[in-house]
């Protein structure tokens, strides 16, 4: 990248740094591993002859331990460091896939499957806040978009990696892959060792600035008469529902995406639904690339009125193939094109709301808010996935997909009661 890509002929901070670019490896490799796990798990039950049943389970104990984990996780990442954190969900990730390919097995997997949540939970939650980190401030909601490019490829390389890992025999070939994914994690972590150094980081970096004024304050009286911190509040951090609850209402929609739209394509007999999600994916890249052209320089609640535009052609086209308005290959097309405008609705959704969660909290709670941004956008997308089968089974995709439309429409309405003014408005000083 040239430095006029990074901004510095502008006489901006420089954004991407070595750190920064192992950070979004981690992220990268992470949810490889994740998204992967996630789709190919179910076909691993079936090549062992499980239920369906059982497959759900395991979909289900992953997103419960991934839930608990990012609980957890946030808080530990602000308290013990975001190296720990990362570190040790790698190697738990890493048990949960060797312990999986070495039984091979049924009777253990949700065991297996336990361990893998908890350790991708950890890994992602610490390394988003370490993402944060390092940025420089005045364009963290720019650098928090291109963090999201390990995220965005990880949905397009992951889940075809599963399905071709999967279908080698034995089965278990599929975790024996996923592990050595993990074990790169692990040897990045190991590499990202920011925290003993600061001073490496740009000097408008907030954990920079953090560690600088812990250094001139060390000593300073009435330090250690400040009241600790309650365990409720090291947990939850109130501030970070700015953007926690705009993602929750999103997540509905998300979901749908995630679980149902591949069901939706083969109901109606479309010739490769899996397109829909490679479109998304190069659509989330291109729109993560670009973001440069205006995050940090456009209010985030209109950036995330262009998302949910995004997101509404994507589900109007997706229901008007449902309804069968357009036919043959023109409703294969318009199924596979709406997979574009899922990708801009989630590439610029997800990292605006995630920088309006992080940038209303407290710089020592970051890991807390992270966590709890996270396991906001996961317990939406948990809860979804049972309540849009149940509609699906009572109601069809067509009253499903009016209900993704409503999440949708709600989902700006929230943000706008929810988002903090510097959100909504620009200040004075900062008005063109």
């Amino acid at each position: 990248m040239t430095e006029m890509e990074d901004g510095k002929a502008e006489g901006q901070p420089r954004l991407f740094s070595a750190v920064f670019i192992i950070i979004i490896g981690i992220a990268l490799f992470s949810f490889i591993s994740g998204q992967g796990l996630n789709a190919g798990t179910s076909v691993y039950v079936d090549r062992l002859g499980g239920t369906a049943t059982l497959a759900g389970f395991s979909a289900a104990v992953f997103s419960a331990a991934a839930i608990v984990g990012r609980l957890v996780a946030g808080p530990l990442a602000d308290t013990r460091g975001r190296f720990i954190v990362m570190i040790s969900g790698g190697i738990v990730m890493l048990a949960g896939m060797i312990g999986a390919a070495v039984c091979g097995d049924l009777d253990t997997l949700l065991l297996w499957r336990t361990l893998q949540g908890l350790g991708f939970s950890a890994t992602t939650t610490a390394a988003a806040t370490a993402a944060a980190d390092v940025l420089p401030v005045e364009r963290l909601g720019e650098g928090i978009g291109y963090y999201g490019l390990g995220q965005a490829l990880a949905m397009s390389i992951g889940p075809a990696l599963a399905i071709a890992l999967v279908g080698i025999d034995p089965p278990s070939t599929l975790f024996r892959g996923f592990a050595i994914a993990a074990g790169i994690v692990i040897v990045l972590c190991l590499l990202c060792r920011y925290e003993r150094h600061p001073e490496i980081l740009p000097e408008t970096a907030t954990y920079r600035i953090s560690a600088e004024r812990k250094t001139a304050d060390a000593g300073q009286p009435g330090e250690a008469d400040k009241p600790k911190e309650s365990r409720l509040r090291a947990l939850f951090v109130r501030e970070a529902l700015a953007g926690g609850i705009p993602i929750l209402v999103l997540s509905p929609a998300y979901g749908f995406g995630i679980f149902f739209v591949g069901l939706l394509g083969s109901t109606m007999g479309v010739g490769n639904a899996g397109l829909f999600y490679t479109l998304s994916a190069v659509s989330m890249i291109v729109i993560r690339l670009s973001s440069k052209a205006f995050m940090d320089r456009i209010l985030p609640i209109k950036l995330l009125a262009l998302a949910v535009a995004a997101g509404f052609i994507c589900f109007s086209m997706l229901l008007a193939t449902s309804l069968s308005v357009v036919d043959g290959a023109a409703r294969d097309i318009v199924f596979y094109a709406a997979g574009i405008f899922y990708g801009l609705c989630l590439g610029v959704a997800l990292p605006v709301n995630q920088t309006v969660a992080v940038k209303n909290s407290p710089t020592d709670r970051w890991g807390a808010a992270n966590g709890l941004y996270f396991m906001l956008m996961d317990i939406g997308i948990g809860v979804a996935s049972i309540l849009w089968g149940v509609t699906n089974d009572t109601f069809g995709f067509t009253f499903t997909l009016v209900g993704v439309l409503v999440f949708l429409v709600a989902t700006l309405v929230v943000a706008f009661f929810a988002y903090p003014p510097f959100a909504k408005r620009r200040s004075a000083q900062n008005a063109d």
